[in-house]
């Protein structure tokens, strides 16, 4: 009796892995720049990979994106050639990839495309991608100072140049910056240092912070928060955070990897590369030794890593038709599953229904 009781246990999960096995017998292409163009996005695709060995096809573009367009093109539009392909998503950060998306919708009306993102034309893209997911960066010009309040900052200092604020976003994300500091009774003060594209290069825009940031702490004190908009900028910003105690808020690319490392000399071993509960325990564990508890912050995960995890699932979830792409709320509880902290969700403009602009809560160490 216990044996036919056995068999039927058996043929029973046979069934049922035979389903399971059956309603994930697609494909889903995984398009990211190369390791050594951006290191973040390639990562997310390859933790796809292992996560779904059978399932994901990646691809990464040409190392000279703007030079091998059409190569690029024909990549990804060879996915489509795939009977099996339900899905592509395409996490690449550049501009110049709609052609290939126009391609693939000509040849297979039925697979799903998700960009996280691509920098095409909104309007265009709309009317081609399922999806569309990038990171609210205007919004940031509000989220940052009211971080930087909530963790004590009674000053907010804005350090760029001149080659960045000639570019209309970052320009509008600093003005929204000052906007906010001003209703929430904050200091703001925009501090202009060497153009890193002029001159003496980056090197005299990093002495300047070297030199400038103590004398503003002098004259501000310790409850001032300091963002800066250039990536080589984080290294000081950070470093002088752990020196001088004043708050670091978040970075001009909001991620764990970005600053903290060099910053606080942390040996992150191969294998613990994409292990982002580990380096946030580390760079806890420095914070602390340093008595900057409570000081320092950024998003606990790069959306570089969380936009090809993110957008897998959701392509799963559209394939397997349990997704409406206008449900918010389930996005919502997606995003938190992959991310581990809540996700703002905000559509790119009022009257597009599939592009969404993100912002991730913070860790604070």
């Amino acid at each position: 009796m216990f044996k036919k009781i056995g068999l039927v246990l058996i043929g029973i999960a046979f069934c049922l892995n035979t389903t399971a096995f059956a309603a994930a017998n697609y494909k889903i292409g995984v398009v990211t720049p190369t390791l050594s163009a951006s290191e973040d996005e390639f990562r997310g695709g390859d933790k796809m990979v292992n996560k779904y060995p059978a399932m994901i096809k990646h691809i990464t573009l040409p190392e000279h994106f703007s030079s091998e367009q059409e190569t690029a093109i024909t990549q990804i539009v060879s996915l489509a050639d795939d009977k099996d392909m339900k899905a592509i998503v395409i996490c690449a950060g550049y501009s110049g990839i709609l052609p290939a998306i126009q391609k693939v919708k000509a040849k297979r009306p039925d697979i799903i495309v998700i960009t996280a993102p691509i920098w095409d034309d909104p309007d265009m893209m709309a009317k081609y991608v399922d999806l569309a997911f990038d990171t609210d960066w205007l919004k940031r010009g509000e989220s940052i100072p009211t971080k930087a309040q909530k963790m004590g900052a009674k000053t907010f200092i804005h350090y760029s140049f001149p080659t960045h604020m000639a570019k209309e976003l970052l320009s509008k994300r600093r003005d929204k910056m000052k906007e906010t500091c001003e209703k929430l009774g904050m200091k703001f003060v925009d501090v202009s240092t060497p153009d890193p594209q002029a001159g003496s290069g980056r090197a005299a825009m990093l002495q300047f912070l070297q030199e400038d940031i103590p004398r503003q702490i002098a004259k501000y004190g310790k409850d001032t928060a300091i963002f800066g908009t250039n990536c080589p900028m984080q290294d000081v910003i950070i470093a002088k955070a752990l020196e001088l105690k004043f708050i670091m808020p978040e970075q001009c690319c909001p991620t764990p990897t970005q600053g903290y490392p060099a910053a606080m000399g942390l040996e992150i071993k191969a294998e613990d590369a994409g292990n982002f509960d580990k380096i946030n325990a580390m760079i806890t564990e420095k914070a602390k030794a340093a008595e900057c508890t409570g000081r320092l912050s950024t998003w606990p995960v790069p959306v570089g890593v969380f936009f090809p995890e993110f957008s897998v699932e959701v392509a799963r979830q559209m394939i397997e038709n349990k997704l409406d792409k206008t449900d918010i709320e389930k996005l919502k509880s997606m995003a938190k599953l992959t991310a581990g902290v809540n996700v703002e969700f905000n559509k790119m403009k009022p009257e597009i229904n599939n592009y969404y602009l993100i912002i991730m809560d913070s860790i604070i160490y």
